[in-house]
């Protein structure tokens, strides 16, 4: 399998250089597991599904500290056909074609509610694309029921969904939105937008 984000940090300040750099620290915890690489555009993630999403969410985190207003934009995939395989993307655990979906939502339920606070509030919008599969709008539905009972559910919107709340339990519900819908071997891919801080929230 391979799997990995493409993330993009838009912190709102002059000193957006120092913000970006000095925030990609946060990453060094997941450097042996994963493959980074960061040029002028964006920051490339490639390592096992299920830790992508606290890698984002600790980037995140980290830019939006003292209430500074910052925006990520990521890229998200999993078993893209263009893509070779990479052994460090370990296939996703506990699963397989035949889980059916209403196991799937419980079980990413139970996940996001064990999930610790940072103290660090967002806005995330989303949208998930379980490509190639003929019953993808079951798996859609699936995650929007998810996404409606994780207690971070914010408001359905044109060709997205909106989650609002402390980014721990926001990140968990966007992480298990990309492991639990759609094929475990199949290509997922998520469009996502988190902003921190706004000075003008909805």
């Amino acid at each position: 399998m391979f799997s990995g984000a493409q993330v993009a940090l838009y912190p709102m300040t002059d000193d957006f250089v120092r913000v970006i750099l000095g925030s990609l620290s946060a990453l060094d915890p997941y450097r042996s597991r994963f493959r980074i690489e960061t040029d002028d555009l964006s920051t490339l993630l490639v390592g096992p599904p299920p830790d992508l999403f606290p890698a984002l969410r600790d980037l995140h985190v980290a830019a939006s500290r003292g209430g500074l207003h910052c925006v990520m934009h990521a890229t998200v995939s999993r078993g893209c056909p263009g893509e070779p395989d990479d052994p460090i993307c370990t296939p996703i655990e506990g699963r397989t074609a035949e889980t059916p979906l209403s196991e799937r939502v419980e079980a990413a339920l139970e996940a996001v509610q064990s999930a610790a606070p940072t103290g660090q509030d967002v806005a995330a919008q989303l949208s998930l694309y379980p490509l190639g599969a003929s019953h993808h709008m079951d798996e859609i539905y699936g995650c929007i029921d998810l996404m409606k009972r994780s207690g971070v559910f914010g408001r359905a919107k044109n060709f997205c969904t909106t989650l609002r709340g402390d980014a721990g339990p926001v990140f968990a519900t966007l992480g298990e939105a990309f492991l639990r819908f759609g094929s475990p071997e199949g290509h997922v891919a998520m469009d996502l937008t988190v902003s921190a801080n706004s000075p003008s929230p909805a």
